[in-house]
């Protein structure tokens, strides 16, 4: 396979992790990170850092927006629930 189909594929399966991710608005990402180490925050984070490694500016809002489908604020006011104490023990027990 050439590097450009991989590039291509790489960035599909990309789009598909955060349709998945915009579909299963119901997953925290506290149960994210319990679970799996990584967020949707996380995926904002590394999008910056990668368009940084490759001489690109981009700003974390930005990059947060194209994650969750819309301003972070505003999916933050519309679907992020406090995280209940279990979560936040499990949270600490593996981030300690």
């Amino acid at each position: 396979m050439d590097q450009n189909k991989q590039n291509e594929i790489e960035a599909a399966v990309f789009r598909r992790l955060v349709e998945h991710l915009d579909n299963h608005k119901e997953v925290q990402n506290i149960d994210l990170m319990n679970l799996a180490s990584f967020c949707r925050n996380c995926l904002s984070k590394w999008y910056v850092a990668a368009a940084e490694e490759r001489g690109e500016s981009i700003e974390l809002d930005t990059a947060r927006e194209l994650v969750y489908g819309e301003p972070y604020a505003d999916w933050k006011a519309k679907y992020q629930t406090e995280a209940t104490a279990e979560q936040k023990a499990a949270y600490a027990a593996k981030h300690g």
